[in-house]
């Protein structure tokens, strides 16, 4: 099988395994947080601080994206690629790959939390690895599906690090019903990540579990929310819209 082929295997099967990949993260913090060295209360707090907001990031990208792309695509679709038009406004006038931006940012302030800069890079190294494949493979299913206009768009785009002045107004108005519809179990995700790290890192440094007040709240409203977004969702169609996914 020829290299190319073969990435572009490697990148379906990945793609549709995709959602696995933060139960990857937790298992591999376990030995990071293990060994990872005590640090002041100020630098803890600093670091707490960067992670929150790194993830926010994460969250604000994402959002955006989902917030303002039409019916038929970045959907939450597992089992195969999926596109009826290509996306060239908005975010995706300065980035060809915003939702593998924002899920970077979301993972990674989860893994700054940890306090171990080395699970910082070993994490940053295995997810650019791993959604390289899963962006190759979108990116010869668009161009067999656009042809020469996903060429000429792509080849002005950077795949994952924004070119700010490239910015065009996006075509699709942004709607907040579209990203409360699809977003409720990232963020869940997101807060069981952060309340993950705290209980094994307090349990490495005193031998006792425990989760804070504050974390224990974000993940009970968090998990509230998400029921409430989920139920309206399945029993509804207060969070249906015409002409999105």
């Amino acid at each position: 099988m020829a290299l190319l082929h073969d990435l572009e295997k490697q990148g379906q099967f990945l793609f549709k395994y995709r959602g696995q990949f933060p139960l990857v993260l937790f298992v591999l913090a376990i030995p990071f947080l293990y060994y990872s060295e005590p640090l002041s209360r100020s630098y803890q707090n600093v670091f707490t601080t960067l992670s929150v907001v790194v993830s926010s990031l994460g969250f604000f990208i994402r959002a955006y994206t989902i917030g303002t792309t039409p019916k038929g695509t970045s959907g939450r679709n597992t089992k195969t690629q999926l596109a009826e038009q290509l996306n060239t406004t908005g975010i995706y006038s300065i980035v060809r790959h915003p939702l593998y931006l924002g899920n970077y940012f979301m993972w990674i302030g989860i893994v700054i939390f940890s306090f171990n800069m080395y699970f910082v890079i070993v994490v940053s190294l295995l997810y650019f690895l791993y959604y390289e494949r899963i962006m190759f493979a979108e990116e010869r299913f668009l161009e067999k599906q656009f042809g020469q206009s996903f060429l000429d768009w792509s080849s002005q785009k950077p795949t994952i690090i924004p070119s700010f002045s490239n910015y065009q107004k996006s075509d699709v108005p942004f709607s907040l019903i579209s990203v409360l519809r699809r977003e409720y179990s990232g963020v869940l995700a997101t807060v069981i990540g952060f309340v993950y790290v705290f209980v094994i890192r307090h349990f490495f440094e005193s031998q006792q579990w425990f989760v804070s007040r504050s974390l224990l709240i974000c993940l009970l409203a968090s998990a509230l929310i998400a029921l409430v977004l989920r139920t309206i969702k399945r029993y509804t169609k207060l969070l249906d819209e015409d002409g999105r996914f």
